[in-house]
C-alpha cells in the first residue's frame, strides 16, 4: 500500500442535471467534472475538499438507487478508459475505472484472456459494477468484485492510495464492494483467466419442472439461471426469445425461461432454431434490456432460494396480478467482501421489477417482507428498504468497514443523503 499527494488547484466545471438510465433518479449537482487522467481526477477531488463539497461519481447510470446523487461535485470517468497494464504471467490486467465491461472483454480476447464471469449487462463502467456488487450466475462463481485484486483510490484530500490484495487484504476486502465510499477509483487490477468459449442453451419449462431440476442444473452447469414469467406478455418486457419450439412445455404463462452455459472447446456457431450457440465468453454473457423497468434485487442463502421464490410467485399470482415483469433468479458463490451481498454465503439472487409510471411500491414492499426473514442483502445499485439499524446484522464486518471508511474519509466527503442514512 502506498500513497502519493496531489493538491494542484483546479477550476471545477459548471454543474447541471443528471439522470440515470431509466429516469427514476435525477438531481442537480453544483459542479460537474470529467477528468482525463488520474492527476486531473485527484486535483478535482482535492479542490472539492477545499471548497467543503461532497463528491460522488457517476458510472454508466445503471443504478436504480440514489447512490450517485450529490449537491456538490459530480464526477464522470468516461474519459478514463482502456487497459493500462497486463501481467500475462500472473494473468492480471489493469484498466482505468471508467472502462466499460464490454470493452474489457474485447481487449482481453485479443490477449487470449477472459473475465472469469460477468453479468448480463456489459455497458456498465467497471468501477460502478464492482462498487455495487454486480454479478452473473454460477454456483461456484463469485460476483465481479471478487476479480478485483488491486486498485488506486483518490482519497478525499487528493492523495492516492495504492491497494493490493496480497499486501493489504483487509482494506481490499472493504474496497471491493464499497459503493464509492472510500474514494474515487482511478484504476483497478483484475485477476483474469485464460480465454474460453461458452456454449449456451435455452429452453422453457413449467415452474414445478424447474423447481424439480433446480439443484441438479445448478450443480451440473458452470452457469444456470432463469426468468420466471407469470403471463405470456412477461418475456416481451425483457426482450426474451420465444423458446416454444425447443421446450417440453406448451404453456406460455407461469413458466421459466431457462439458460445454461458451459465452457467448451467447440468452434463458434449459432443455431437460431435450437437456441444454441458457442462464442467467446464475453460475447455470450450479455443480453439486451430495454430501460423500461425499476428493479429490486436481494441475495438470500442458496438453501432457501426455492421456498422464497415460491412465496414471491404466490404473491404475484394472487395479490399483485398486475405486476408482470419477469422474476430473475441467479446463483452467486460466497466471498470475503465486507459489504458484498454474498459475504461468506453461497446465495441466490431474486429480482423483481415495476414499470415506470406505475405505482409498484406496495408490491416491492411485500416482496421485501417475504425475503427479509431470510437475511436478504441488497444489490447496492437496486431498490431496497434497508436502514442503518439493519446493517450490522446483515453484514458481519460492517463495523470493520466503517472503521476503514472513517480512516480514509474522516469528513464523510464521499457520502450522500442515501448513504448517510446507512453508514453515517
Amino acid at each position: 500500500m502506498s500513497e502519493t499527494s496531489q493538491s494542484t488547484p483546479v477550476r471545477l466545471g459548471a454543474g447541471g442535471h443528471w439522470r440515470n438510465w431509466v429516469g427514476n433518479q435525477s438531481f442537480v449537482a453544483r459542479h460537474k467534472g470529467e477528468p482525463a487522467s488520474e492527476d486531473e481526477l485527484a486535483a478535482m477531488v482535492a479542490q472539492a475538499a477545499r471548497a467543503n463539497l461532497p463528491v460522488r461519481v457517476a458510472g454508466s447510470g445503471h443504478s436504480f438507487t440514489p447512490v450517485v446523487a450529490t449537491s456538490g461535485l459530480l464526477l464522470s470517468l468516461k474519459a478514463m478508459q482502456g487497459v493500462v497494464g497486463a501481467d500475462l504471467t500472473r494473468k492480471r490486467v489493469t484498466v482505468r475505472a471508467g472502462t466499460r465491461i464490454g470493452d474489457i472483454g474485447r481487449a482481453l480476447k485479443g490477449m487470449g484472456l477472459s473475465l472469469a464471469n460477468q453479468g448480463d449487462i456489459d455497458a456498465q463502467a467497471i468501477a460502478g459494477a464492482l462498487s455495487t456488487g454486480t454479478h452473473g450466475t454460477g454456483i461456484t462463481l463469485g460476483c465481479l468484485s471478487t476479480q478485483a485484486v488491486g486498485m488506486r483510490l483518490v482519497k478525499a484530500d487528493g492523495d492516492i492510495l495504492d491497494l493490493d490484495i496480497d499486501a493489504d487484504p483487509e482494506t481490499m476486502a472493504a474496497a471491493q464492494v464499497a459503493v464509492g465510499m472510500l474514494g474515487v477509483m482511478s484504476t483497478v487490477t483484475l485477476q483474469v483467466v485464460d480465454a474460453y468459449n461458452l456454449e449456451e442453451k435455452q429452453w422453457r419449462d413449467d415452474f414445478e419442472a424447474c423447481m424439480e431440476s433446480h439443484d441438479q442444473l445448478a450443480a451440473g452447469n458452470r452457469h444456470f439461471g432463469f426468468f420466471w414469467c407469470p403471463v405470456p406478455e412477461s418475456r416481451h418486457l425483457y426482450c426474451l426469445p420465444d423458446l416454444a419450439a425447443v421446450s417440453p412445455t406448451r404453456r406460455e404463462h407461469d413458466v421459466c425461461e431457462m439458460k445454461v452455459m458451459n465452457v467448451t472447446d467447440a468452434a463458434p456457431f449459432a443455431n437460431e432454431a435450437t437456441f444454441e450457440r458457442v462464442a467467446y465468453s464475453s460475447e455470450i454473457y450479455p443480453i439486451e434490456y430495454v430501460p423500461n423497468f425499476h428493479e429490486l434485487e436481494y441475495a438470500i442463502p442458496v438453501e432457501h432460494g426455492k421456498e422464497a421464490l415460491r412465496q414471491v410467485r404466490a404473491l404475484m399470482l394472487t395479490k399483485h396480478t398486475n405486476c408482470i415483469y419477469p422474476v430473475e433468479y441467479r446463483f452467486v458463490a460466497g466471498d470475503s467482501g465486507m459489504l458484498s451481498p454474498y459475504y461468506r454465503r453461497a446465495s441466490v439472487t431474486i429480482s423483481v421489477s415495476g414499470g415506470p409510471g406505475v405505482d409498484y411500491w406496495s408490491y416491492l414492499t411485500d416482496v421485501d417482507a417475504i425475503l427479509r426473514p431470510y437475511g436478504a442483502r441488497p444489490h447496492w445499485g437496486k431498490l431496497h428498504f434497508n436502514a442503518r439499524e439493519d446493517m450490522p446484522a446483515l453484514y458481519p464486518r460492517y463495523e470493520a468497514f466503517q472503521a476503514i471508511r472513517r480512516r480514509l474519509d474522516p469528513e464523510d466527503r464521499f457520502l450522500n443523503d442515501h448513504l448517510r442514512g446507512l453508514f453515517g
